[in-house]
């Protein structure tokens, strides 16, 4: 649920100290120190294994330079588009590949650098492989001396595509220990769950797709996130806009308090009834503490075998009584969710709250701020 907003304090540092904070949206203390732990695993590892397969012989760099660049973008910011799997290796691999090329075919070195890290550019975007330490490892293969000479063309595979591919297992492998989303995968476009032609009810208003990208020509700035992340962002921006100006009514305020409910083992022709007789789309499943398992529907009941209600239910959507009511609109727009229900910390059944609940406190919070009167006094 979206988190209670905070207004933005105002820094007591002078002015010159802003050239130090953090660049990076979102950037806290924890993700930074997860980042360090895994460069340290990752680099550190990377040479082990290098080592240990092809020795720690002279005749060749045993991990390169730009495996550093490469490390901070994997632990650093691994939903950045520039560090997924294919930038990375082969990023690094093309563009070393491109600085022997050029070495090989331009005598003054000044001018093949020059060239160098402009091949790279140019093949890395065509391959869709866009990776900043690609020009690093264009630059190594240009001046790397004479171990990077003596290899030719075989240095863009050992070490350059070497290294990339084991500082990528290692980056998976660590941000699955983690629990961190990576490689990044964006977030599905929501769809129309009723299989028509119409837009998802929360895509018909506000901004579109279409809108995103004429502002991104009218900045004409080149953005380091994922399309559809950015567009993600910006409806979470609406999101906690909504919360911050219409959010005083919480769940625990607007929820029903007298609920229908049907346990573990009844069967499914009791909750047929139940659902019928008192005209409700979802009933929650609770064990026999009263603690939320579940939720049941109509729906349910029709797309699978009849039997016991732990066999037939479906996943249940969850709030904290503090949370803010209209926090629940993304949830009860998705066309699938049609009641969230209110539990406590042990997922004890508080209360309910359906899309007619939402719809009525969202008119009540529209009709008190059309009379400038409190929320809990509209009519």
């Amino acid at each position: 649920m979206p988190k209670s907003i905070t207004s933005p304090q105002r820094s007591s540092r002078a002015p010159g100290f802003r050239l130090f904070r953090p660049i990076l949206a979102g950037a806290t203390l924890r993700e930074r120190l997860i980042a360090c732990v895994g460069a340290l695993i990752g680099i550190t590892l990377t040479g082990l294994i290098c080592g240990l397969v092809f020795g720690e012989g002279p005749h060749i760099p045993l991990i390169v330079a730009p495996m550093g660049a490469s490390a901070v973008l994997i632990f650093v910011v691994p939903a950045s588009p520039l560090a997924q799997p294919w930038p990375v290796i082969g990023g690094n691999t093309i563009s070393a590949f491109m600085g022997v090329l050029a070495a090989h075919l331009i005598a003054d070195p000044v001018v093949a650098i020059g060239v160098g890290v402009s091949l790279a550019i140019a093949a890395m975007s065509l391959t869709r492989s866009l990776h900043p330490p690609g020009g690093a490892a264009a630059l190594t293969a240009l001046i790397g001396g004479p171990a990077v000479t003596s290899a030719g063309f075989l240095f863009p595979l050992f070490p350059v595509c070497i290294n990339s591919v084991i500082l990528v297992a290692l980056g998976i492998t660590f941000h699955k220990i983690a629990r961190r989303n990576y490689p990044h995968v964006p977030v599905a476009v929501a769809s129309n769950t009723h299989g028509t032609a119409d837009l998802p009810a929360p895509l018909r208003v506000g901004f579109r797709p279409e809108d995103v990208d004429a502002a991104l020509v009218t900045l004409g700035e080149t953005l380091d996130i994922d399309r559809s992340d950015l567009d993600r962002l910006l409806r979470q921006v609406e999101m906690q806009a909504l919360v911050r100006t219409q959010g005083g009514l919480t769940c625990g305020e607007v929820m029903s308090r007298d609920l229908i409910t049907i346990g573990l083992d009844d069967g499914s022709e009791r909750a047929r009834t139940l659902l019928l007789a008192h005209n409700i789309r979802t009933l929650p499943v609770v064990d026999a503490a009263g603690r939320l398992v579940g939720t049941l529907g109509l729906r349910d009941l029709a797309l699978r075998d009849a039997g016991r209600i732990a066999e037939v239910m479906s996943e249940a959507r969850t709030a904290a009584v503090d949370d803010p009511a209209v926090g629940l609109v993304p949830a009860l727009t998705d066309g699938r969710t049609h009641a969230i229900f209110v539990t406590s910390a042990d997922r004890t059944v508080l209360g309910v709250i359906t899309q007619t609940d939402l719809l009525a406190t969202l008119a009540r919070t529209a009709s008190a701020k059309a009379f400038d009167l409190p929320a809990e006094n509209a009519a």
